[in-house]
């Protein structure tokens, strides 16, 4: 399976505000969040689905896969989205271990499934 998805009861910004401090335990970092909803209305766009993407990063874990396999940066930073579908919030994310099955590197895949379990307990204790 490409993603993992949770909804959650929670509106988007407890969502995220949850995740942030989730993610912050596990020593990764949020390092930029697109609002999408806001860009495209700012491009004359009538987008009305708030849809979040949040770039984290764990720094330690980005040198490893980096030192091991520079092709590895092209899926870095991690992406979770956190988004409004039928007036639930939902929190996702691609599998970094889906993404770097690409490279065909035994060693990087058990990387991105190391890293992949972290991401998962932060979005399900963001929950």
């Amino acid at each position: 399976m490409f993603d993992y998805t949770v909804k959650t009861e929670k509106s988007i910004k407890e969502a995220i505000k949850s995740l942030e401090e989730s993610l912050k335990q596990a020593k990764f970092g949020v390092l930029w969040m697109f609002d999408i909803k806001e860009k495209l209305q700012e491009k004359g766009l009538e987008f009305s689905k708030e849809f979040k993407v949040l770039e984290v990063c764990n720094p330690v874990e980005a040198e490893r896969v980096l030192s091991e396999n520079e092709m590895a940066g092209y899926f870095l930073p991690c992406k979770i989205v956190v988004y409004e579908n039928n007036g639930k919030t939902n929190i996702g994310m691609p599998r970094p271990s889906a993404l770097i099955s690409l490279l065909e590197d035994e060693k990087m895949k058990s990387l991105a499934e190391d890293i992949e379990e972290r991401l998962i307990s932060c979005i399900n204790t963001s929950i």
